[in-house]
């Protein structure tokens, strides 16, 4: 098969889509087929089978910033690329977001008849999304081309249902196991001889840092050789709060800046629990699927993305969100039971499996084999009928 994967987002800023993407590129290229990735890229990219289409721009959404391009001139070299590619299928990321994906998903038919169009809906926000709100009667022009129609997981589902009806398949977003699992990365030497906790993620507001460092500092009373380690990208909010603990003098935080995904682990490997606080707005958490992978029982917020991942109890302990004092007493439990840390994290592992690469790989080169199917036997259909005239 030749396959268009679509982003919305700019190739060069790491984020949950982009690195959903390039693995699922990198896999179903070990499965044979031809995948070429169409993106906007704020400066130039080296790999001539990433098509880059459009400058993008900081946009403020859903308490986060995105970088996507605003040009809605783009459709000439879509319709340009998709004529000359000729793909089996166009699998759009995030297909109602302005503008590229809209762009390819206007111009698929018409520049490419035979190809297939999968779209694959990641979001997951609570409260209401005013693009879909306002824009609905519009972009259910563009649903409508959508073949065939993915959700990362069933919160991730029921939230794009609420405003376009249809039947979502259920295939997660994928992890290298391997990688996070991989007994070569060392620790980090200056952490060691404390039990350490881990946060990894942005410094937004729905991220919950600020409850988890307020949580933390109870901890520390308990347990004062205890060590929470953030790292994160710079930011003003991040700077925000660096200073928040200097003033107050609180004890055992560091703030570790942004690090290569070949050396994150790392942080895990020091680590002796992961602790994710996000206040909502998660469609699937691959933060925690990370910490599993790598071996750390994890403590994180009972909303509907986690929940879709953890199961309280058995894989890792879920809390009340924005509950400070909820979160300490599972931060503090953990710390003290090392049995109950080791009989979380082998349960974690094992769920992780379900989320490997290769199995998310086979459930999307699955579904592409069955819309193309389907597309051949619409044909053979249509061309019968058109003889019988």
């Amino acid at each position: 098969m030749k396959v268009a994967l679509v982003s919305p987002y700019d190739w060069h800023t790491p984020g949950g889509v982009n690195n959903h993407v390039l693995h699922l590129a990198d896999e179903l290229r070990s499965r044979g087929h031809e995948v070429h990735v169409i993106a906007p890229a704020s400066r130039k990219v080296d790999d001539p089978l990433v098509h880059v289409i459009g400058r993008p721009i900081p946009v403020a959404a859903s308490g986060s910033v995105v970088r996507i391009p605003v040009n809605p001139r783009l459709g000439k070299r879509v319709q340009e690329l998709l004529a000359a590619e000729q793909f089996d299928v166009i699998h759009v990321h995030e297909p109602l977001m302005p503008v590229l994906p809209i762009q390819v998903l206007r111009n698929a038919r018409s520049a490419s008849p035979r190809s297939v169009t999968v779209g694959t809906f990641h979001a997951r926000k609570d409260g209401g999304n005013r693009l879909y709100a306002y824009g609905q009667r519009l972009l259910k022009r563009w649903f409508r081309e959508i073949d065939g129609k993915i959700a990362v997981s069933p919160p991730a589902a029921q939230y794009v249902s609420r405003y376009f009806p249809g039947f979502y398949n259920i295939i997660s977003n994928g992890i290298d196991v391997e990688h996070w699992a991989d007994p070569r990365h060392e620790p980090i030497a200056a952490f060691e001889g404390t039990m350490n906790i881990l946060y990894v993620g942005r410094a937004e507001k729905r991220k919950g840092l600020g409850t988890l460092l307020r949580a933390f500092g109870v901890v520390n009373a308990r347990i004062p050789d205890t060590r929470l380690i953030v790292v994160g990208p710079d930011s003003r909010a991040r700077r925000r709060y660096e200073a928040m603990v200097q003033r107050s003098g609180q004890r055992g935080v560091i703030f570790v800046p942004e690090q290569p995904y070949d050396k994150l682990p790392r942080y895990h490997r020091t680590a002796q629990v992961f602790c994710s606080p996000a206040l909502g707005n998660e469609s699937q958490g691959y933060v925690l699927l990370e910490a599993m992978a790598a071996g750390l029982p994890v403590v994180a917020s009972n909303i509907d993305g986690y929940a879709s991942v953890i199961t309280h109890g058995v894989d890792g302990v879920l809390v009340r969100p924005k509950d400070t004092m909820a979160l300490a007493d599972a931060l503090t439990a953990l710390v003290r039971d090392p049995a109950q840390r080791e009989r979380l994290a082998a349960r974690g592992r094992l769920r992780v499996d379900e989320f490997s690469w290769p199995r998310v790989g086979q459930q999307v080169e699955s579904y592409y084999e069955r819309l193309l199917d389907q597309r051949d036997s619409m044909d053979a259909t249509r061309h019968r009928l058109a003889m019988r005239e």
